[in-house]
């Protein structure tokens, strides 16, 4: 007899590009924790017909209940993973920025240091529920820049400055939704929550070995 199983519960904090698909991550409603549910693909992209609800994208702050093992390919990098369990994600009601902002971390640096990467040597020298690659930021300053990509069109890099002082400068934005916005003109506000996550290793020219990069994957303007 094949036994239920609960879906775990989110609120969703990043729905960002990642190759043709997309990262999905979330809180953990019941843990307080984070949760990135992953894939069976090689590097635990969510494609979109396992994503849409009802033929909608995710979006942020939407509590989403989601099957999900205790478990998932963490790719000696990652504590936060859980793989997808075949079933239907479901979609509750919105969150509110109030119930978001308790998870905000008054951490001395975001993402274990000051670079714009973290070495994946590092994290996989870390105890399993060290390895933290995802974080929530409340900023007090918040900006981005295009920069032109070799294959045609911009990039968009956000420099960011948190309340308690930490600051990020010059790194990707794959939040969809604002890359969408900035290149209507739209500039952000200052106050934001952000969500900033840590790349699958990345080879990089003339390094001694891949870098995990800190991305931005998920804003929320706050005014």
């Amino acid at each position: 007899m094949t036994s239920l199983v609960r879906p775990t519960r989110i609120i969703c904090l990043a729905n960002s590009y990642k190759h043709t698909d997309r990262c999905i991550a979330g809180i953990d409603l019941e843990t307080g924790k984070w949760v990135r549910p992953v894939s069976d693909l090689d590097d635990g992209r969510v494609p979109q017909k396992i994503r849409l609800i009802d033929g909608k994208e995710p979006e942020l702050l939407d509590i989403l209940c989601i099957p999900l093992s205790d478990t998932g390919p963490d790719f000696g990098i990652e504590s936060e993973n859980r793989l997808i369990l075949p079933g239907k994600w479901l979609r509750e009601e919105k969150a509110s920025v109030t119930d978001v902002c308790r998870y905000c971390k008054n951490e001395k640096h975001i993402l274990h240091s000051t670079d714009k990467f973290v070495s994946p040597k590092y994290l996989a020298s870390l105890h399993p529920e060290k390895r933290i690659t995802l974080q929530l930021v409340e900023t007090e300053e918040f900006s981005v820049k295009p920069k032109p990509r070799d294959i045609g069109g911009d990039q968009w890099l956000g420099s960011l400055k948190a309340k308690n002082g930490a600051e990020l400068n010059k790194v990707s934005v794959t939040d969809p939704i604002y890359i969408r916005k900035f290149k209507q003109g739209q500039k952000p506000q200052n106050h934001c929550l952000i969500t900033v996550g840590l790349s699958m290793p990345w080879p990089q020219s003339g390094a001694e070995e891949p870098r995990c990069w800190k991305l931005i994957v998920g804003i929320i303007e706050l005014d």
